[in-house]
């Protein structure tokens, strides 16, 4: 499989996570009391995030970029190479903190987190899709 096509997938893959994140209507305080819908909306952020860094890390690797030290630094070398704006990769870059949360420490995550991330961070990957398809176009 071609990098564009296993990018298409990612990408693919991840707006279907954030599909199901945008249609959680609930409440930090629901957030806290129904464990099945936080075990949802804390895998489905999981799996997003982990698209973005596999797109990135595809990118890295396709365009011959410096290997990153860690999930940040992707973002971050994206933008230092003019992928994805410098500005939304110090943003991005803290998609990679919550992420290290959800599968370290799972059993701490602080559902005020989640919630904000639920309402305020969404944009975030509709913006990273933005900036890969217009990657894609241009490196076609």
């Amino acid at each position: 499989m071609r990098d564009d096509e296993k990018i298409l997938r990612k990408l693919n893959f991840m707006q279907k996570c954030v599909k199901y994140l945008k249609s959680v209507d609930a409440g930090s305080n629901e957030l806290d009391t129904n464990y099945e819908l936080r075990s949802a909306v804390e895998r489905n952020f999981q799996l997003a995030i982990e698209c973005a860094i596999d797109i990135g890390e595809i990118i890295i690797s396709k365009d011959g970029f410096e290997r990153p030290e860690d999930y940040r630094s992707v973002f971050l070398t994206l933008g230092r190479k003019g992928i994805i704006p410098e500005d939304f990769a110090e943003d991005l870059s803290l998609a990679a903190g919550f992420r290290n949360a959800l599968v370290h420490i799972y059993e701490d995550i602080d559902t005020g987190i989640l919630y904000t991330f639920l309402t305020d961070r969404l944009e975030d990957f509709d913006e990273f899709a933005s900036h890969i398809a217009q990657y894609l176009s241009a490196h076609s």
